[in-house]
């Protein structure tokens, strides 16, 4: 009987891949460095593709008790015709069918996703989300990615790439962000740009971001500055999109959400003062619970939903 799936994550540093049963649930799991294949599509093809043919074997399972395998990736997708558009921290990946790669050397169906959008999938089925129709995934890291759940479906966009929060803008006029853009989200909240500031603020070059959160445990005041500063910046931009789409839920994962101690309340409290009546008396913001897992536990629900909605199209 068919009931299980295989999730990979491919990621800038790490690829993730996990064998998903119908509760949700990792039943085996295995990982790639990314960084050993990064100069050639083919051999990190060729190595996903291996490692899912060993992870068969290790599991003592066979391809017939999968439904298919579900693969979420750093950048633009087109899920419908399975092509990976381009992927901006992996050189070498431009109008790649992944889809027919994969089917034609597993013999399973294969389905492509953004990876954020993928983490949003299983947010919204098996971790903080479920339950609602209307959810935002906010993810905090590197960069500040995001996903969208409208009226109980993952919303793509007319080009797939709906859901860029990271890229709203806060100011006319602002910093330099990495989509060419100024004054993004992004450019005030993602990684480096936390640690150019908590740099400068601590003197301290090599600080991490974990230690300033350290230092807010420990009461430093500055530190909970940092962080009540970056909340008010999440909280803003956040305004805007209450103010849009009216959801229930806001979902925030990533690493930065570690200090959701000393941001939450202040994302809260910003987006309550600023949005509309109605929007801000609605929402709810709780923090991811699926972690690092999350890009592969959502492979269960996207291969799920685009073989529901093959069988509609055949209808």
């Amino acid at each position: 009987m068919k009931k299980y799936i295989l999730g990979v994550d491919v990621g800038g540093t790490n690829i993730k891949l996990g064998v998903i049963d119908k509760t949700g649930s990792i039943i085996s799991r295995s990982r790639l460095d990314t960084k050993s294949y990064i100069r050639s599509k083919n051999k990190l093809i060729e190595a996903v593709i291996t490692e899912i043919n060993d992870m068969f074997s290790s599991c003592n399972l066979k391809k017939s008790h999968f439904v298919g395998v579900g693969i979420g990736l750093p950048g633009l997708v087109d899920p419908i015709n399975g092509i990976v558009k381009f992927l901006p921290n992996i050189p070498g990946w431009k109008n790649v069918p992944l889809k027919k790669i994969f089917e034609k050397q597993l013999f399973l169906p294969a389905y492509i996703e953004n990876d954020v959008n993928m983490i949003t999938l299983g947010e919204w089925k098996y971790g903080a989300g479920k339950g609602v129709s209307d959810m935002i995934c906010l993810t905090l890291g590197t960069g500040v990615g995001s996903g969208l759940i409208l009226d109980g479906k993952l919303y793509r966009g007319a080009g797939y790439a709906a859901g860029e929060l990271g890229h709203i803008p806060l100011n006319e006029k602002g910093p330099q962000c990495g989509c060419k853009g100024y004054g993004c989200l992004e450019s005030y909240v993602g990684n480096q740009r936390l640690q150019e500031r908590a740099a400068k603020i601590f003197k301290r070059k090599q600080i991490v971001l974990e230690e300033v959160t350290d230092l807010a445990e420990q009461g430093n005041l500055r530190a909970k500055e940092f962080w009540q500063e970056t909340a008010s910046h999440i909280g803003n931009a956040l305004t805007g999109v209450v103010n849009l789409l009216n959801p229930t839920r806001i979902v925030i994962g990533g690493g930065v959400s570690d200090a959701h101690k000393f941001l939450f309340k202040t994302i809260e409290k910003t987006i309550k003062n600023r949005a509309m009546k109605v929007q801000a008396s609605m929402f709810k913001i709780v923090k991811a619970k699926l972690g690092g897992d999350g890009g592969i536990i959502g492979a269960r629900v996207l291969v799920e939903d685009m073989k529901s909605l093959k069988r509609k199209k055949k209808e």
